[in-house]
């Protein structure tokens, strides 16, 4: 019989030890979290507000925001506070809760980006039936459906570890609470949890890669008929904020889990889950807005109006 300790606190690495680079990365992380959410509720309330973005491509761009929104406010702000107060413990409640939303949302994600790739194939590929096919009702299954089938996904592995002992060691070697770490220091065989987890990773990956690829090849094919060089490259530009988004997300994806076998491979993970869950989600809103007309446009109206708003107050 072994002797196991109920583990109540993990204790989280961090980063650094380095106080001088403490300083910058808490100040880089407080920026681009601000930019972030900043950014991603402008889209939000534009795509809310604004009645020529009405459309089912700004439905499911207004909720990938969401989703960024979440995901970041996730993982950023709980860093920043062990960072800035030197706790470095975190329950273990809060960690099951934080590793259950950065998973369901990240899943999430895939799925939302897939639905938003479909949009777009019967939008160039279907025009005159695009109304009919993506009505709101359409809409809002599809975005139900990629919750519920994040949660099918998620919740097995996730309710089998539950089941995880913890006896040598609560020492997380990551600067939040992630699957992979949290495996490494428990005492139970993990390999079927692995080997189920890393399955589910893969189907989930490769149907939502190739659902995406399909799409894409359709609407490739479409764009290259069209008569006129100025519709070929409109009709591209549509396309172009979406794809610099999947190859982002799938790319980092690949990158994490993906792991090399070196010793830095765990140092380096952690930079990309720093700049995934920090960068990424600022990214995005300057890749779907700069490159939107009618969004840049949407701004600058809705710029004008409070302008007028607070010029009437006076």
């Amino acid at each position: 019989m072994k002797n196991y300790t109920a583990i109540t606190k993990f204790i989280l690495v961090g980063l650094t030890d380095d106080p001088n680079l403490k300083i910058l990365l808490f100040i880089f992380l407080l920026l681009t979290y601000l930019l972030s959410v900043a950014g991603n509720l402008i889209i939000i309330t534009l795509t809310l507000v604004d009645p020529h973005l009405k459309t089912p491509m700004y439905f499911f761009l207004r909720n990938f925001s969401i989703l960024e929104v979440s995901f970041t406010t996730v993982c950023i702000p709980r860093f920043l506070y062990t960072m800035a107060s030197g706790d470095n413990t975190v329950t273990y409640n809060a960690c099951a809760t934080q590793l259950f939303f950065v998973v369901i949302l990240a899943v999430t994600e895939f799925f939302i980006l897939t639905a938003m790739s479909y949009d777009r194939y019967v939008a160039i590929c279907k025009p005159l039936h695009y109304t009919t096919i993506m009505n709101n009702m359409v809409c809002i299954k599809f975005l139900i459906g990629c919750y519920m089938i994040a949660l099918i996904i998620v919740l097995p592995p996730f309710g089998m570890g539950f089941e995880l002992e913890f006896c040598d060691s609560n020492v997380i070697d990551h600067f939040g609470c992630d699957a992979a770490p949290i495996l490494k220091i428990t005492c139970s065989d993990t390999e079927f949890l692995e080997r189920f987890v890393l399955v589910l990773a893969v189907l989930t990956l490769l149907f939502t890669l190739v659902c995406v690829i399909m799409s894409y090849t359709y609407i490739i094919r479409t764009i290259l008929r069209f008569p006129s060089a100025q519709q070929r490259k409109r009709a591209f530009s549509t396309c172009s904020s979406h794809i610099i988004v999947v190859s982002i997300t799938y790319g980092t994806c690949i990158f994490i889990y993906i792991k090399p076998h070196a010793k830095e491979g765990v140092a380096i993970n952690k930079v990309v889950s720093v700049l995934t869950t920090s960068v990424a989600p600022v990214m995005n809103p300057f890749i779907y807005t700069l490159r939107n007309k009618q969004v840049v446009q949407a701004f600058k109206d809705m710029i004008k109006r409070v302008a007028s708003y607070f010029k009437g107050l006076k």
